[in-house]
């Protein structure tokens, strides 16, 4: 029968002697039929006439049933020399994992300066199991978190190095639009926790990206001022001073909470 059915038995054509007219054809023989994730309208085993069903059919059957929604991902892109700055990144990734269908992943950007130096200036090792991004890889971020400890009010040489190696990404403005917020380091109190985030806010201008800060969402912690306390509107922070305080209960507590607040932005700018 050709396509279309254009190849139908004329109704004026004699029948031949013999044949035999009981057998009609089906009009619904060409339509598709309904597909419910069967490959046959008999068991596979019946319709190949043995009990093995191969494995081209499982693998059919397999890729008809609806896969689960991806989660959306938030990256955490951060340097840290003494461990300050990835402390509040393993709190915000608390965060962002304990809202449903949105999962946080660890990255360093890589360090610009030799061992030999890091050795002298007395830096911890790295945490191996964190990996080092590289630019290509923001792409495949709904959200962004940015995390660096200041130099002189600005971000740490390592990460403007990162965003300078955002060249190609720039210039197909491939991050426009994709959300991002800061989380800093500084080692005094008028060392820059606002200043250091506030100016990297060019970096995500350049990009077309949405600076996404927390504001005074932290309800009540944002007001104590009975303890030292990193932290501003722009995101959250922690003073290291001379590096030996680490950071306390309040400042890992707001890294987590804008965790939570970034996930909750960026899954609803991704459902909208």
């Amino acid at each position: 029968m050709g396509k279309g059915g254009g190849c139908v038995p004329s109704s004026s054509r004699k029948r031949l002697p013999g044949a035999s007219s009981a057998k009609k054809e089906d009009p619904k023989a060409d339509l598709p039929r309904e597909n419910n994730n069967d490959i046959s309208e008999k068991p596979a085993e019946e319709a190949l006439g043995h009990d093995d069903t191969p494995a081209v059919v499982e693998d059919a059957a397999s890729s008809l049933s609806p896969s689960a929604p991806r989660k959306i991902r938030i990256f955490i892109v951060f340097y840290s020399m003494y461990g300050h700055v990835e402390a509040l990144a393993k709190k915000m990734k608390e965060g962002i994992d304990a809202i449903e269908g949105v999962e946080g992943t660890l990255y360093r950007v890589p360090e610009i300066l030799s061992a030999q130096v890091l050795e002298q200036m007395r830096a911890p090792p790295k945490d191996e199991s964190i990996p080092v991004i590289t630019a290509e890889e923001l792409a495949g971020a709904d959200g962004l978190l940015f995390g660096f400890p200041t130099r002189y009010g600005a971000m740490a040489a390592q990460m403007k190095a990162f965003f300078d190696s955002t060249g190609n990404l720039w210039r197909e403005q491939t991050l426009a639009g994709k959300p991002a917020g800061f989380f800093v380091s500084t080692g005094t109190q008028g060392g820059g926790q606002e200043t250091t985030a506030w100016t990297a806010i060019t970096q995500l201008s350049h990009h077309g990206m949405l600076f996404v800060p927390i504001g005074y969402t932290f309800g009540a912690g944002m007001f104590k001022m009975d303890e030292i306390r990193g932290g501003s509107p722009y995101g959250a922070g922690v003073y290291a001073g001379d590096g030996t305080r680490q950071a306390s209960s309040v400042e890992l507590a707001l890294a987590e909470h804008q965790g939570k607040y970034m996930a909750a932005i960026v899954n609803r700018l991704v459902k909208a």
